[in-house]
């Protein structure tokens, strides 16, 4: 028996390969290379990543994905504030910025946008205090995006992207106080720091996964073609056998060799792990 998932591919894993610097391939072509060079129908974006937010810009790119027949699944939101910030301001700035890509992401065609769980103090996880006010700051933001998300078809996801982010234990806090149907997680098998077993965060943050997976990799054994940080099929056993997901499973390259040839390693080990069962 074959697992049931879907390989889609990330923008981040051709940050190098993708931009306006010499030798770089305009952002518009992503589809096209998801398409033609990896037999790929999906992709997920990175807000910083595309060159110009003007209508006639995004009609371009979303023309690009049908001529390819490539859908945009989301849009990974960076840099867009802090919803957990300590000043009310902020939190209402970060508010209405995420509001603008929910409504670029419908016009799309997307299924959500990630977004980070920042403005955190330091050392937060160490002082229970200062987590549960950050929690409780964080709540109502994020409910008053997935309020306008899901009006609009969409869902908010989170994704393990460090700070509190990155500890189930500070995850499951949050999903509970938010508590919303279009509110979710973005389980990412990197971003964890060294004291988290990133393999039981994983199989606790599934618990809330919703529509999307991100198969963060990095460098590839030539002789296995097993990566040689994170035990891929562990994950695969835990995010599918064990959780059932179904959905697509988005390649995140993040090694140190060319791109496109990290991701095509990624993407043959996706399609061997699918394979078995």
């Amino acid at each position: 028996m074959k697992r049931d998932f879907k390989i889609s591919l990330a923008a981040w894993s051709l940050h190098r390969t993708l931009g306006k610097g010499e030798g770089q391939r305009p952002m518009l072509e992503m589809p096209a290379i998801a398409r033609e060079e990896f037999g790929l129908d999906g992709i997920e974006l990175v807000n910083q990543m595309l060159p110009s937010r003007e209508p006639s810009y995004l009609k371009q790119f979303a023309a690009e994905a049908e001529k390819h027949n490539v859908r945009i699944l989301l849009i990974m939101c960076d840099g867009e504030g802090n919803i957990g910030a300590e000043s009310e301001n902020l939190r209402t700035r970060a508010v209405e910025n995420h509001r603008k890509w929910i409504d670029i992401a419908a016009d799309f065609g997307c299924h959500s946008i990630r977004m980070n769980w920042g403005g955190a103090p330091k050392d937060v996880m160490q002082k229970p205090d200062l987590l549960e006010a950050f929690i409780a700051r964080s709540v109502p933001g994020f409910q008053q995006l997935a309020d306008y998300a899901g009006n609009k078809g969409l869902d908010v996801l989170i994704e393990n992207h460090w700070g509190p982010s990155s500890y189930p234990d500070a995850v499951e806090k949050l999903m509970a106080k938010v508590n919303h149907p279009h509110f979710g997680v973005l389980p990412d098998f990197g971003n964890f720091p060294d004291e988290v077993d990133r393999y039981d965060a994983i199989d606790r943050l599934m618990v809330f996964a919703k529509k999307a997976v991100s198969f963060k990799c990095y460098d590839f054994d030539p002789q296995t073609g097993l990566d040689t940080k994170i035990d891929q099929e562990r994950m695969i056993r835990i995010v599918h056998d064990k959780h059932g997901y179904h959905g697509y499973i988005g390649i995140e390259y993040e090694g140190s060799g060319p791109e496109m040839e990290g991701i095509r390693a990624a993407k043959a080990l996706l399609e061997k792990l699918r394979g078995q069962a």
